[in-house]
């Protein structure tokens, strides 16, 4: 169950080798729990190249659902869509003028340099929020702070997101896309054209959100 520097790209190695004990602590205090995503996929997010960043889309915690979740926030290698996926792509397709995608793999935003992150990166097995007390939000806190000292720009998707948005100076805020607050301001927000609006003010290349 410990944590290996094997399981993220070599780019990110220098900044995990400062967390490793308070990784395992976490993953210790899961053993023999049945959790999302499996082990294997706790550190996807980690393993495209911190060079290619431009945006981090951060959100709540994995869908708990049995093989939804596949490490990438929001992103599922399963059908059906999930219920927050689809309120994204709503708002994607509205934003963007694209059609709605038909897969829910978010593995290309990956690929053009968006990092997909969770403020917690596992929960139980059928339950919402269940490791919130855990002890992730220590470990994604500094990695936030290590992001906007890059000069990321954050899209930052309910509360315990918009909590972090002090660190970032480039950032756009909204509530989830969930069901239960898509409506509370996430609908409209225009997170995908105002992120590139903001990385071309910067002199940076506009991400490819097409899907």
């Amino acid at each position: 169950m410990n944590f290996s520097l094997e399981e993220v790209d070599p780019s990110w190695r220098p900044f995990f080798s400062q967390h490793i004990t308070s990784i395992n602590g976490i993953l210790g205090a899961l053993e023999g729990e049945q959790i999302a995503p499996a082990r294997e996929s706790i550190f996807r997010a980690f393993t495209f190249p911190l060079d290619n960043l431009r945006v981090l889309i951060l959100g709540q915690d994995p869908y708990p659902g049995v093989g939804v979740a596949d490490g990438l926030a929001f992103s599922s290698s399963t059908l059906p869509i999930p219920a927050s996926l689809r309120n994204i792509f709503k708002e994607y397709s509205e934003d963007l003028g694209l059609p709605l995608p038909q897969s829910a793999d978010l593995t290309p935003w990956a690929n053009r340099g968006v990092l997909l992150l969770n403020r917690t990166l596992t929960t139980s097995i059928g339950e919402r929020n269940a490791h919130i007390s855990h002890g992730w939000s220590s470990f994604t806190f500094p990695v936030a702070q290590f992001l906007a000292e890059r000069q990321i720009v954050a899209i930052l998707w309910g509360a315990n997101a918009r909590e972090l948005a002090p660190l970032f100076s480039h950032r756009i805020e909204s509530a989830h896309p969930s069901p239960l607050s898509a409506r509370r301001g996430f609908f409209g927000s225009k997170p995908f054209s105002n992120a590139n609006e903001i990385l071309i003010e910067l002199g940076r290349e506009p991400t490819n959100w097409k899907l």
